[in-house]
């Protein structure tokens, strides 16, 4: 292993954070310090890590010039503040929120798909981890899109409640118990009840009827795939499930491919994995949870569009749909610019 590079984890008693660190503890990432950070009600605290136990330091008052590589696994509030400031001390941040994935300096990546993208990566020392429905979607669609275009999108996507963080799972946990058990709940989290139910309203609506968290696809497939025309029509559906995102994703290609021709393709994509057979399709709990591919199935022709082509797309949200990623982009870095 390089002893060349110091990396940190901002925000590494969450869940995402959590994910990064359970994964370097198992992968062979180069590096020669870790340190953990969190804000301050978690100083003090201690994680495990290997055959070491690493305190958590206070965000406010570290030093980001100790650290070669970021990892920011934090809200938009928390990025848009600290995150210039790593920058600034030599840091070469990885910002899984929101906030800079529609900044024009910002190179938004995903390795498997726009990894010449990094190229852009000094200009404010950020790179911007897409959305966790946007990862698994466009590593699944790259071949079909290089290999016969796409001009339209609909995703209807049917999301953990882990996408929203530790107290959405504490609560699906909680709710889940309460009704079975007859008694009442009362929702903090989300606004509705969301065991035994499914709620068509992820983050804020907007002005034109779709909510943020919809129109994240579409700003960021538009990015990735540096593409303005691509349409894409999407609705997110948050679903009592504890880990592991779904969309049922219907595209038309520019030019006709069949049902074959794309399984063919997805067959030899990296980091996809396709599923066939009697039960031609991935769930989150059997297939994504805990493995780091994207599943796809249910591959077949729209029998409503002659150029039509419909998927089933799975991943863990925690691991390819943000901690993965990252670490992906970091190897990247480190590869090209290290």
């Amino acid at each position: 292993m390089s002893d060349s590079h110091s990396i940190c984890i901002v925000g590494a008693t969450g869940l995402v954070g959590g994910t990064l660190l359970s994964l370097l503890e198992k992968q062979n990432f180069p590096f020669n310090k870790l340190f953990l950070l969190a804000s301050e009600q978690s100083v003090g605290k201690t994680l495990p890590f290997r055959a070491e136990i690493l305190p958590v330091h206070d965000l406010k008052s570290f030093d980001f010039s100790q650290c070669k590589i970021a990892f920011f696994c934090v809200g938009n509030d928390l990025a848009a503040e600290y995150a210039p400031k790593a920058a600034a001390a030599g840091s070469l941040v990885i910002d899984k929120s929101f906030y800079y994935r529609n900044h024009a300096d910002v190179p938004l990546i995903i390795p498997e798909v726009n990894a010449a993208a990094l190229a852009d990566c000094r200009k404010m020392n950020i790179i911007a981890n897409p959305n966790c429905n946007t990862i698994p979607i466009a590593v699944g669609l790259k071949p079909i899109y290089d290999a016969v275009g796409i001009s339209r999108i609909n995703i209807a996507t049917y999301q953990s409640v882990s996408g929203t963080g530790k107290d959405a799972v504490a609560e699906l946990r909680d709710q889940t118990s309460r009704l079975l058990s007859g008694q009442e709940i009362h929702p903090k989290v989300y606004a509705q009840q969301i065991a035994f139910n499914v709620l068509p309203h992820i983050d804020d609506f907007m002005e034109n009827g779709y909510t943020r968290e919809e129109m994240k696809m579409v700003w960021e497939m538009q990015k990735i795939f540096n593409d303005k025309h691509l349409a894409i029509n999407p609705t997110a559906v948050r679903v009592p499930v504890f880990y592991g995102h779904a969309a049922a994703v219907h595209i038309e290609t520019k030019d006709k491919i069949s049902a074959a021709q794309a399984l063919s393709l997805l067959g030899n994509a990296p980091g996809v994995k396709v599923i066939t057979g009697e039960f031609p399709y991935p769930t989150p709990v059997k297939d994504a949870t805990g493995n780091d591919a994207v599943y796809i199935g249910r591959v077949r022709e729209d029998i409503s569009h002659p150029n039509g082509l419909d998927l089933w797309i799975v991943a863990d949200n925690l691991r390819k749909g943000a901690a993965l990623n990252a670490l992906q982009i970091a190897e990247q870095l480190i590869k090209r610019f290290l």
